[in-house]
């Protein structure tokens, strides 16, 4: 039901910029990669390039967050790794 509602809001916010596989395919990443452990992640890619293999991947501009990011890790005294800042934009995805 998440990929569906994801699939609509996605939909509504890029109309018609991308293709119905393309937001199919960010659908399904942003709301199942946050969850997975980093093992099943490879599985994860191979099954989704299986059932879009024709499809490029869709880009996601974010703009300046990572600057944001960095100026607020600087101001709460925070370590930001890569690792880290990954999760946050995909904590962004998953709740839109």
């Amino acid at each position: 039901k998440s990929t569906i509602e994801m699939c609509g809001k996605l939909y509504r916010e890029v109309g018609d910029s991308m293709g119905e596989d393309q937001i199919t395919l960010r659908a399904l990443r942003d709301v199942n990669v946050p969850k997975f452990l980093k093992d099943d992640l490879p599985l994860f890619e191979n099954i989704i390039s299986d059932l879009f293999p024709d499809t490029e991947r869709p880009h996601v501009e974010y703009g300046d967050l990572t600057g944001f990011l960095t100026k607020c890790g600087k101001d709460q005294n925070v370590q930001l790794t890569e690792n880290f800042v990954t999760k946050i934009v995909q904590l962004i995805d998953t709740i839109g």
